[in-house]
């Protein structure tokens, strides 16, 4: 039998643990959080299955969102801290996680609405307001039904004079069966060529816009993946849409079965309100030559860069890409000391969520120093990811079940207009 003495410890316990619980309300405290972290995805007619601007909302959801904080599903920031900081991270940190664990455990105090934030202004569906150019692939596509169709849209832009592109917003028409979007440069117009050639707009695109269609690091205007959320660059920072190019979307449909789907991917674009910037271009740090055991469960893949001489750059945004296999994936810079300085590095990965993630402090990238990309995979039964049963032995490929080892790094070089081709290494 317990004495009267642990009877009033246990109560004294229980009465300290609802106060301290109890200290945060929705309107003051959790309501900022929310907004800051959750609400670009947890709004109305995006992405998450319901929106979170409401104390209605949060209290209905409570029991979800208690668990998805508890466990770090959500929000789905991947990279690790200490490993570079970055703009507009929407990851929570371990004291607004307790914050919400708290508020919901000590009974969800709405508190004075006075104290509420302002809204977030409702932009509709184009996240950064209304943009400078909307363009869309031209017709609505009638999606093929087998699992991987890789098209190539070409949609001219129509430009009498040079642009600055400061950022980019893609709007898959059909998210259930868009894998991944690209947008290409044409300068030339060779794209037109292959055009509806097989009685179909656009055209097959496996791998590139095509035979043909020169590409150089300053041939992409950004692109889509699921998890990708637009964001301006820094001032004075901006990618070149050339007069009268073209732009070929490419467009990888991932089917999984689904018929009769059709898309029409649209984007918007909006241009650099700076007189003079200076160009950003992406380069690629990427091993296409891998193969994976079936069975391996910690493969790891490694590829790495040099900047030329002569090529000084800053880097100012990375994206790390990989396929369903992927676990974790880390891109560095090598200085010419051997001084190794982190890009980012995802310990997590998730195809499902992936982004383009831009540095708050830009890293110099001097002549004759590296950038490297290590890639870990999980080709194991054990990978609750993995698309083949039994696993079978997987390499670079552009389909969902292929796999990829990419570290995409935004960089502006000190040198403006000097001639650089990106390749791929192997």
């Amino acid at each position: 039998m317990p004495t009267l003495r642990h009877t009033l410890a246990l109560f004294a316990a229980l009465y300290l643990t609802g106060s301290a619980n109890a200290q945060y309300n929705y309107s003051k405290d959790i309501s900022r959080i929310f907004q800051a972290k959750c609400q670009q995805c947890h709004r109305e007619g995006d992405i998450a299955p319901f929106a979170l601007d409401s104390y209605s909302a949060a209290t209905t959801w409570a029991d979800d969102i208690k668990a998805a904080v508890k466990e770090k599903r959500m929000p789905p920031w991947k990279p690790v801290d200490g490993f570079n900081s970055f703009r507009d991270a929407w990851g929570l940190s371990d004291e607004e996680r307790t914050m919400i664990v708290n508020w919901i455990d000590g009974g969800m105090v709405e508190g004075d609405s006075a104290d509420l934030p302002e809204p977030l202004p409702n932009t509709g569906e184009w996240l950064l307001g209304d943009p400078d150019k909307i363009v869309r692939m031209p017709v609505n596509f009638a999606v093929p039904s087998k699992k991987d169709t890789y098209r190539c849209f070409v949609i001219p832009s129509e430009l009498t004079e040079d642009k600055w592109v400061s950022a980019v917003q893609y709007l898959p028409g059909n998210k259930q069966v868009v894998h991944h979007v690209i947008a290409y440069l044409d300068k030339t117009g060779v794209s037109e060529q292959y055009d509806g050639k097989d009685g179909q707009p656009g055209y097959e695109c496996f791998g590139g816009p095509g035979d043909g269609v020169s590409l150089d690091a300053s041939s992409m205007l950004g692109g889509w993946a699921p998890g990708v959320r637009p964001r301006f660059l820094p001032d004075g920072i901006a990618m070149k849409l050339p007069k009268g190019s073209r732009i070929v979307l490419q467009v990888h449909y991932f089917t999984n079965g689904k018929k009769d789907q059709t898309d029409q991917t649209k984007l918007g674009i909006y241009y650099s309100k700076n007189a003079e910037n200076k160009q950003l271009v992406f380069i690629p740090i990427v091993n296409t030559s891998f193969k994976l055991k079936p069975g391996d469960e910690n493969a790891e893949v490694t590829a790495q860069f040099p900047i030329p001489p002569f090529y000084d750059a800053t880097a100012y945004l990375v994206a790390p890409h990989m396929h369903l296999l992927g676990r974790q994936i880390k891109v560095e810079k090598i200085g010419s000391d051997k001084k190794v300085e982190p890009l980012v590095y995802i310990n997590d990965w998730n195809f499902n969520w992936q982004g383009f993630y831009s540095f708050e402090t830009p890293m110099r990238l001097p002549a004759l120093s590296q950038m490297k990309v290590t890639c870990t995979f999980d080709n194991s039964d054990k990978n609750p990811r993995q698309p083949n049963n039994p696993p079978v032995r997987v390499g670079w490929g552009e389909g969902t079940e292929d796999e990829m080892c990419i570290g995409f790094v935004g960089v502006v070089f000190d040198r403006q207009g000097l001639p650089f081709v990106s390749k791929r290494s192997k």
